[in-house]
This record gives structure tokens, C-alpha cells and sequence, in this order.
């Protein structure tokens, strides 16, 4: 088997996981708070990188760049956050495929702040998966067809932050750094409103918010293990075989069904992301050449 192959595997057992993971927190969403299942979620993350966290602490705090680290940590919250927001009030198939957005802003924030440079063939690409977007969230004259598609957008827009700032950190920090940061931060962001927000659950509830935990932490390491097997831009595209999961967890448990909308406006935000990460991926080729 291929190094691509097992890429492509793990990359779509990835997804699977993520998009359980997504359909489980709708589910416990109707009894609990967003925060305490993100909560119990990171508790579980946390306790899974406790070794590597442990290993060097406190050194593996230490930084040049601790604004970096604040905004990355914010955008990671707000991404976290209204990911499990927004499954509560929209279909799933409808904010997978708002959340795809993600990649228009990382587009347009590596081009301001990393001076990543960006073509015609780009801007191309991010006005067509902006169109996309429209599609889905439906503007009309009397206004946006659902004001709850703005959740998984905002979301969007801090899972971009985040991943701008991992990039301009990874070039410094150790993986150990930012593991740490994540791990111990963003926990404690979530923790805080506890204090007024927590509901004591009963074990079948605890024990199902715990479940949600592990899986979302076996989706991560099963998406480090894609990217270590098979190559970035390939595994990049496998991700977008969550819109398919979702369509089906959203009708066989919640009896959702995609509208045409959702569907065209999917079918262009794929199309225009996975040609940005094929045209990348020829540049590096071509820069190696």
C-alpha cells in the first residue's frame, strides 16, 4: 500500500470521527451548554497530550511570540465553540459546509499578514467559493434566508486565525509549544463560564460527553497520522468527504435533508478549494524542480 493510500485512509476515518464527533454534540447540545460539552471535550484532549505537555513544562511555554499565541488561542476557542453552536441550530450538511469557508480566510489573512503572495488564479478561486457561500446562506431582499449560517462563518473566520498564526509560530515554536498552549488554554477559556454554566449531568449524559471527547481526540491524531503518511495536498482533499458524512448522519439521525441551495453552494466551495490546493501543491513540485 502506498504512503498516498494510507494518507487517503487515515484522512477518511479522519473525517468520519470528526463528523460522529459533530453529530454526538447535537445531540447532547439540547441538554447541555456549548461551553460544558466544549469543556469536557478539551478535558479529554488535554488528558491525552498530558505526557508531551508534561515532558519539558514549564520550558515549553516560553515564547517570542505571546500575542501570536493570544489570537491563535482566541481563534481556536471561537472555531471550538461555535462549531458545536452551530450544529445546534442548523442541519449538518449546512454548517460543514459553511465551516469549509475557512479556507478564503486563510487565503486572504497568509496574503496580509504573511505576505504569502496571490495570483489571479487564487483570487479566482476564493471569489467562486465565496459565491459558493452565498448560495448556502441565501441572501434575499428581505434579508439573510437564516441568521444562524452566520455561526459556522464566524467560526470559520477563528479557525483562520488560528491556523494563520500556527503558521507564522510553527517557524519558531516547538510542536511541544503549541501543543501546550492549546492543550492548557483554550481548556481554561471553557472552563471559566462553568462557574455559572455548569449542569450537573447523569452518568449516561457525563459518559456521553466523554465519548464525544474521545472521539473529536482520535479524529486529531488520526489527521496527524494522515499527514504523516500521505501528502499534504492530497489528504487536504479528502477532508471535503465530510460534507458526505454529515449529509448522512443529518437524515439517518436527525432526518435532515439537504436543500439544492446547500448542495450547489457545497459543489463550488469544494471545487474552488481543492483547485487552490492542487495549484499549491504544483507550485512546491515546481519550485523543487
Amino acid at each position: 500500500m502506498s504512503k498516498n493510500l494510507q494518507g487517503i485512509l487515515w484522512a477518511l476515518t479522519t473525517t468520519a470521527l470528526f463528523s460522529i464527533a459533530a453529530a454526538m454534540a447535537k445531540i447532547s447540545v439540547a441538554d447541555f451548554h456549548v461551553l460544558q460539552i466544549l469543556f469536557i471535550r478539551q478535558l479529554i484532549v488535554f488528558l491525552s497530550v498530558l505526557p508531551s505537555v508534561a515532558k519539558d513544562f514549564p520550558k515549553n511555554l516560553k515564547t517570542n511570540y505571546p500575542l501570536a499565541h493570544m489570537f491563535r488561542l482566541i481563534g481556536a476557542f471561537i472555531a471550538l465553540s461555535t462549531g458545536i453552536w452551530a450544529v445546534s441550530v442548523l442541519p449538518l450538511t449546512t454548517a460543514t459546509t459553511l465551516a469549509f469557508s475557512q479556507i478564503f480566510f486563510v487565503t486572504l489573512l497568509a496574503m496580509k499578514f504573511l505576505k504569502e503572495p496571490i495570483g489571479l488564479q487564487r483570487i479566482s478561486a476564493v471569489i467562486i467559493g465565496f459565491i459558493g457561500v452565498l448560495i448556502v446562506l441565501r441572501p434575499s431582499f428581505n434579508g439573510i434566508a437564516d441568521t444562524n449560517s452566520f455561526i459556522p462563518i464566524i467560526g470559520a473566520m477563528g479557525a483562520a486565525v488560528a491556523i494563520t498564526c500556527v503558521r507564522k509560530l510553527s517557524q519558531t515554536d516547538t510542536t511541544a509549544t503549541l501543543l501546550s498552549y492549546q492543550a492548557i488554554f483554550v481548556g481554561l477559556l471553557s472552563g471559566i463560564p462553568m462557574i455559572w454554566l455548569w449542569v450537573t449531568p447523569n452518568w449516561p449524559d457525563f459518559l456521553f460527553m466523554v465519548a464525544i471527547g474521545i472521539v473529536a481526540t482520535a479524529a486529531q491524531w488520526t489527521g496527524i497520522k494522515a499527514l504523516r503518511e500521505g501528502e499534504a495536498n492530497v489528504v487536504s482533499s479528502i477532508g471535503y468527504i465530510q460534507l458526505i458524512y454529515a449529509s448522512l448522519l443529518g437524515y439517518l439521525l436527525f432526518s435532515e435533508i439537504p436543500d439544492t441551495f446547500t448542495l450547489i453552494g457545497a459543489s463550488l466551495i469544494i471545487a474552488s478549494a481543492i483547485y487552490t490546493i492542487r495549484r499549491e501543491a504544483r507550485q512546491k513540485r515546481a519550485a523543487l524542480e
